[in-house]
């Protein structure tokens, strides 16, 4: 990797996680095969690798479907010097989206509620993102000034890209560049679809969660390069956005490889472009206050 690493800035980590299970259960994570993410992730945890790794900004995203989590998140946020934004969960099929969305942020750190996710790669129907309901909480979203996060599987791009589409006055964070197989073609379907995604402006992905989509024990950054520069020539630097997907990401890899890794698949662009990608974006699309 060349002396020029992304340490020189004050990154933003765009995607991370946080549990206490005695108080949110995390009943996706399988104790047999999840052993390294089978235990509590907190903040505490978390800010000495932020702090080694050069990382002052971070964006908290919901793990469960369950609006006292978010609460929660968003309380630890208003007295935390780390986290600078909370993509939380509503339930976007209730009739009182607004109000939902309203309450939270009248509640305890409030301020910092950036977004709002749906763990949509759990949905068995393909027309999940086609449903009137849903999509009238989607645009509620939007119309509260929110980013509504994307986390998909690769086979969802398409339903993903017809919802960006139909709503324009909602801004678009896709996860983990829509789970690519790896290591994956550039010319295969996902590249394809993320090609179609990616030209709608009102998009913008995370180079994220990349390594757990690749075989855990063996992957190299050489298996991850054609999905991040796909993403570099679909998308540009500028809406692109780095994101560690701590804890979950410990399945793969530690947290400080992750950004040397990205850091070695990044170097060949320039010092502005990769600027974007380390924190400029992450900081214009949730909004997030200076450090």
């Amino acid at each position: 990797m060349s002396d020029r690493a992304p340490a020189q800035w004050d990154i933003v980590d765009a995607h991370h996680h946080l549990w206490v299970r005695a108080e949110h259960p995390q009943p996706w994570i399988n104790a047999a095969t999840m052993t390294a993410i089978n235990a509590d992730f907190t903040v505490d945890d978390l800010a000495p690798l932020a702090k080694s790794a050069g990382v002052t900004r971070t964006v908290v995203v919901q793990s469960i479907s369950s609006e006292a989590e978010t609460a929660d998140l968003l309380r630890l946020a208003g007295t935390s010097d780390l986290i600078g934004g909370v993509v939380g969960w509503v339930d976007l099929m209730a009739g009182d989206v607004a109000e939902r969305v309203a309450r939270l942020r009248a509640g305890p750190g409030g301020d910092r509620l950036a977004g709002i996710r749906h763990l949509v790669q759990g949905e068995s129907d393909p027309a999940f993102l086609d449903r009137p309901d849903l999509r009238r909480g989607v645009a509620a979203v939007g119309a509260a000034g929110l980013v509504f996060d994307l986390v998909i599987r690769r086979h969802q791009l398409p339903a993903a890209a017809r919802l960006a589409r139909d709503l324009p006055e909602v801004r678009f964070v896709l996860d983990h560049l829509g789970k690519p197989s790896t290591p994956c073609s550039r010319d295969g379907g996902w590249a394809r679809d993320l090609r179609t995604f990616a030209r709608l402006p009102n998009t913008t992905a995370k180079l994220s969660g990349l390594a757990t989509e690749a075989d855990w024990s063996t992957w190299t950054p050489q298996d991850l390069r054609p999905a991040v520069d796909h993403a570099i020539e679909v998308f540009g630097p500028s809406r692109l956005m780095f994101g560690s997907d701590w804890p979950v990401c410990l399945l793969a890899t530690s947290y400080q490889r992750w950004i040397d890794v990205l850091g070695e698949l990044l170097d060949p662009l320039g010092e502005a472009d990769q600027a974007m990608i380390w924190h400029r974006t992450a900081r214009r699309v949730y909004r997030l206050p200076r450090a």
